[in-house]
């Protein structure tokens, strides 16, 4: 790991994105809220939060951050669901890990949901889409 105790603790945000290919039959079971397993997006939503809390535990040289704040959002699209996850934290380090964490977890709660009706579904597209705070500053994705 990384000595980060001489930095100063700034304000850090980071968003990022995943993106879940599915098939019309299960955007049309998400949107109706009929999938067998339950509400897919209320579980893809604590499943994204919950493994940005842990993201430290997961990659193996990331520092543990105390989490201000962590947002999923959800658009459900013809062809599959785009999840938008947003991290903020006072800190030593960025919390783009937590971010693309939370997006990654999310997505694949709905690949685990939905995979009872299909086994092409796809996660793909999962990236950082911005982040603020630290040394390096501003970076937003084109």
């Amino acid at each position: 790991m990384i000595d980060v105790g001489d930095k100063k603790d700034t304000r850090r945000t980071a968003r990022a994105q995943a993106y879940i290919r599915l098939t019309p039959a299960i955007v049309r079971l998400i949107k109706a809220g009929t999938l067998a397993k339950g509400n897919v997006l209320e579980a893809a939503r604590f499943a994204g939060i919950l493994a940005a809390k842990n993201t430290a535990g997961l990659i193996p040289l990331c520092h543990n951050l105390p989490l201000n704040f962590v947002g999923v959002e959800f658009k459900v699209e013809k062809a599959g669901v785009r999840i938008t996850t947003e991290a903020r934290c006072t800190g030593k380090t960025g919390v783009e890990m937590e971010a693309l964490v939370a997006a990654s977890a999310a997505a694949l709660t709905i690949y685990d949901m939905c995979k009872m009706y299909a086994q092409d579904l796809e996660i793909g597209e999962i990236f950082l889409l911005e982040k603020l705070g630290g040394k390096s500053g501003h970076y937003k994705r084109d």
